[in-house]
């Protein structure tokens, strides 16, 4: 497969939606909401345009808008998730999927590569292949160099500014997931989650900040598991540093609660579940302390 070394980028790779003034020690993140599909990804492709969208976390970005307005920075992708994943390292890749040797420092054995959702991803969710060919690994290299990179750039320095001000940060990583994928094993459908908070088992913040947010959203309304099946990401592993005030939480919210999963539609729900992730963040930031 050729790759036109005029393509047009996706320019800015990243939005950032700043309040006016920065009064939370919260970060938010939207990875894997981004929706402009490049043209000559689509035509490299073998799936149609609604089949690539399977990995999106549509509208998620829209969801936690509210909860910025109370003053945190939200920061999202706007190239989607089947182009270049920012929730792996920055080097997880499989070389099955490329025409040429791959760098010695690629991670080629990790889970998430076996499964085929590496940083450049060999499948979408459900399992379908993406590409039609092999791709050059020259690829791989200038969609992190473009998009992956400027991601980590930004959110890197969101936390940096926040930890600077408020002596310490709290990273909501924001994602939704299928329905498909409920319940986990032992549970009724009628159990399933409606939100999954991931928190590396305890290891990427305080266990009283999941506590909280666990308690907030029970009182919400919603059946909150914990760490199954989404324990938590890249994000999450390579941010959260509790001993030095830095918490990284994953939030999961199950599709179905907020939009048509065959048709990436919103449904009229998305506008509460909205008001409700806003309500969550005001709460947990209502007299929290992390030590």
């Amino acid at each position: 497969m050729q790759i036109d070394p005029r393509l047009v980028l996706i320019d800015p790779p990243v939005a950032i939606h700043q309040p006016a003034r920065q009064t939370l020690p919260v970060v938010l993140t939207s990875p894997h909401s981004g929706r402009d599909y490049p043209a000559q990804f689509q035509a490299a492709s073998r799936l149609d345009a609604l089949a690539l969208r399977k990995s999106e976390d549509s509208f998620v970005e829209e969801i936690f808008l509210a909860a910025s307005r109370l003053g945190a920075p939200l920061l999202r992708a706007r190239f989607p998730r089947a182009y270049c994943d920012v929730n792996r390292e920055p080097y997880e890749l499989d070389p099955t999927m490329f025409d040429d040797d791959l760098p010695a420092h690629a991670n080629t054995s990790s889970v998430r590569v076996a499964g085929g959702l590496g940083t450049i991803a060999r499948v979408v969710a459900g399992g379908e292949d993406i590409y039609r060919a092999k791709l050059p690994y020259a690829e791989a290299e200038r969609r992190i160099r473009h998009y992956y990179r400027p991601y980590h750039a930004a959110l890197a320095e969101l936390v940096d500014v926040t930890l600077a001000q408020f002596g310490q940060c709290i990273l909501i990583d924001c994602h939704s997931m299928p329905s498909i994928a409920l319940p986990v094993a032992g549970r009724r459908v009628g159990d399933r989650p409606d939100i999954v908070l991931g928190d590396r088992f305890g290891t990427s913040c305080h266990r009283d900040l999941t506590d909280r947010v666990e308690t907030e959203l029970s009182a919400l309304g919603y059946r909150v598991g914990r760490n199954a099946p989404y324990a938590g990401g890249f994000t999450t592993a390579h941010y959260g540093r509790p001993a030095t005030g830095l918490h990284a939480l994953q939030i999961e919210i199950n599709r179905a609660l907020y939009m048509d999963e065959a048709r990436f539609t919103r449904r009229p729900e998305l506008h509460r579940i909205s008001q409700d992730m806003a309500e969550m963040v005001r709460r947990i930031m209502s007299g929290i302390s992390l030590g």
